[in-house]
């Protein structure tokens, strides 16, 4: 046991080192909040693929490998597809416009792309639903820390949340977006390197072909379709899992990345990188999780049987398998590497909604004439502060619900911030006429039909089945673009106002 904490100790001890190495590079607000937009392409693409995934990574899609098989591979598919989707044909055109605006944050770019920086009504919204949203994930991520404490370590479950916060916390408030980019490199790196070796040493100790065990323990872990076949549940499911990746196409905490970068020639370099991390970290996680229900079924194992391999929501079988497979010192890196995927997340969105509720909502809107210090100050401040409305949240859901999974509670808030921001950020990219009318009304749309699919749709008679199947965030996001392409084209007065938009394009998105 004391070689886990000694792994889990030196992790730590990483992380707090950089953020005062970052503290020490901090010389304005463009270092706080977009690294000095001087970022090269490995550090955005191992950022952005480490805050892309989560803790969904390292314990739900693992979970979701071991419980559905190859089914789980839609997922890698949908991811795969939406990274690519941002890389190739988003981040180029959303890079040249963010330089072209001087934007330091996504809701910069939106007020200036959509000339209304007038009203302030667009920042407004655009800030008010990041910072709720962001939460929702945070707390998850923070739920995740004291369930990977609680399994690998025998910690209490709030002792390892409140340990993992304080960390978290004290690197990511000193050393800003700078501290956070540099500690996902670190981690991301950690991340893909765990998800590699593991399925690779897992899959040499089998006594047999992965596939003979699989169908000895059930047939349907080796279909895509499910047990239950093409179904029209089945249909709607498989659609939702491979739509995950909407959530790459346009989300704050993604695209701050390409914000930052400190040229476009950058972009093609970081495609390969984004597109090998994606493949073959995600694409081990299922395996992990399928390796999983065959390793540990095997005789002589330490957990035989669906029960164990499969409590939890399946999410406990990362921890399971290693625990089977390597030595103890190993097994405090892997502790580490659940939490590099926990923490990445964690850090990164907290900078971005600080800096919405600091910079877009406070700032901008009520106080012009704040100084840089001052507003970093609050920036610090806020992120602690909204940090612990999560951590709150996080420890109430614990109190009360015994039912959760990491996968489901981060999808959740993944969902709300992609079907809020991914439809706008589309068509501000490509179509010429979305207005800043348009632009609002997507963002609202997508922010209620989150819960309203959620909660209300998905328990109707008849269609709520499909609709629970499909999840909530296809329905929501086409939606949200319905909403602001329909008010977009009633919007004539907003039109007039974007008379600069056709330039600015038309450079965006010159090859």
């Amino acid at each position: 046991m004391i070689w886990k904490f000694i792994g889990v100790g030196v992790y730590l001890c990483v992380l707090l080192a950089i953020g005062w190495a970052a503290s020490r590079r901090m010389k304005g607000l463009d270092d706080y909040y977009a690294g000095g937009k001087k970022l090269g392409f490995w550090a955005v693409a191992f950022s952005a693929r480490a805050t892309g995934e989560s803790a969904w990574l390292l314990l739900g899609l693992t979970g979701m490998g071991a419980a559905l098989g190859v089914r789980a591979f839609w997922v890698v598919l949908g991811e795969t597809l939406g990274v690519m989707g941002a890389w190739l044909f988003m981040a180029k055109r959303f890079k040249r416009l963010t330089d072209r605006y001087e934007s330091l944050t996504i809701p910069d770019y939106l007020e200036s792309r959509f000339a209304d920086e007038g009203s302030k009504r667009l920042r407004l919204v655009a800030a008010s639903t990041l910072v709720i949203f962001v939460t929702i994930y945070v707390s998850a991520q923070i739920d995740a820390t004291g369930t990977a404490f609680e399994t690998f370590l025998g910690v209490d479950y709030f002792v390892g949340a409140l340990v993992g916060f304080a960390v978290v916390m004290a690197y990511s408030i000193g050393g800003g977006f700078l501290a956070v980019v540099w500690s996902d490199v670190f981690q991301g790196a950690l991340m893909f390197l765990g998800l590699v070796a593991l399925p690779a040493v897992a899959w040499a100790s089998l006594e047999g072909s992965l596939t003979t065990l699989l169908s000895h323990i059930d047939p349907s872990l080796l279909s895509p379709a499910g047990p239950d076949g093409w179904t029209v549940e089945t249909v709607a499911a498989t659609v939702g899992l491979g739509l995950i990746g909407l959530g790459f196409l346009g989300s704050p905490q993604i695209f701050v990345r390409f914000l930052a970068l400190k040229d476009t020639a950058e972009i093609p370099k970081g495609t390969g990188v984004a597109f090998v991390w994606t493949l073959m970290a995600d694409g081990g996680a299922v395996l992990v999780g399928m390796l999983g229900r065959a390793v540990l079924h095997q005789p002589g194992a330490d957990m035989v049987g669906n029960e164990g391999v499969l409590g939890n929501g399946g999410q406990d079988v990362l921890p399971l398998l290693v625990e089977q497979t390597f030595p103890a010192i190993v097994v405090g890196l892997y502790i580490a590497i659940v939490l590099s995927a926990i923490m990445s997340t964690v850090d990164s969105l907290l900078v971005v909604a600080s800096s919405a509720a600091v910079r877009d909502g406070y700032q901008k809107v009520f106080r012009p004439d704040l100084s840089d210090d001052a507003l970093m100050a609050m920036g610090r401040r806020a992120t602690l502060g909204l940090a612990l409305v999560a951590l709150a949240l996080s420890m109430a859901v614990a109190l009360v619900s015994d039912n959760r999974t990491v996968f489901w509670f981060v999808i959740f808030g993944w969902s709300g911030i992609a079907a809020t921001f991914c439809p706008t950020v589309i068509l501000s990219l490509f179509w010429r006429g979305m207005t800043a009318r348009g632009a609002i009304s997507a963002m609202v749309t997508g922010f209620a039909a989150i819960p309203i699919f959620k909660f209300g749709v998905s328990k109707l008679a008849g269609v709520g089945p499909v609709f629970d199947a499909l999840g909530e965030l296809p329905p929501a996001f086409v939606l949200s673009g319905l909403a602001g392409m329909a008010v977009s084209l009633g919007d004539a007065e907003g039109r007039a106002r974007l008379k600069d938009v056709d330039a600015a394009l038309d450079e965006a998105s010159k090859p």
